[in-house]
């Protein structure tokens, strides 16, 4: 059974800078691409970053391109995300996805909040 595991998450100012967590299972982790996907209250899903299976590519969102960056640890099987310079419109539940960018199949994790105000 897939599990994905997120953490990190948290309220912080404007500014500031989180570090999500993902601890993937039950699947082979490095032999897949990675994404993590954001969810806003009233919102649909919207694709924040992916990295392919090596790691050797990524893809952000214009949105957070330049503040955020995906990372992948395969000997660890975790997926992370760095946020840098967060801003109030980052705010959203934040979810680990086993997939590349735009899968229309996918699995992904219960989501880890990320609070973004003054």
């Amino acid at each position: 059974v897939v599990r994905l595991v997120e953490s990190g998450g948290g309220s912080v100012q404007p500014g500031e800078s989180l570090r999500l967590s993902c601890a993937g299972s039950g699947f082979t982790f490095s032999s897949n691409a990675m994404s993590w996907v954001r969810q806003a209250p009233g919102q649909g899903l919207e694709w924040v970053a992916a990295i392919g299976s090596d790691g050797a590519t990524e893809k952000y969102a214009d949105s957070v391109k330049g503040r955020f960056k995906v990372t992948r640890d395969n000997p660890k099987s975790t997926l992370y995300l760095q946020l840098n310079s967060l801003k109030t419109e980052d705010t959203a539940t934040y979810y680990c996805l086993k997939g590349p960018w735009g899968a229309r199949s996918y699995e992904k994790g219960q989501g880890t909040q990320v609070t973004v105000s003054s």
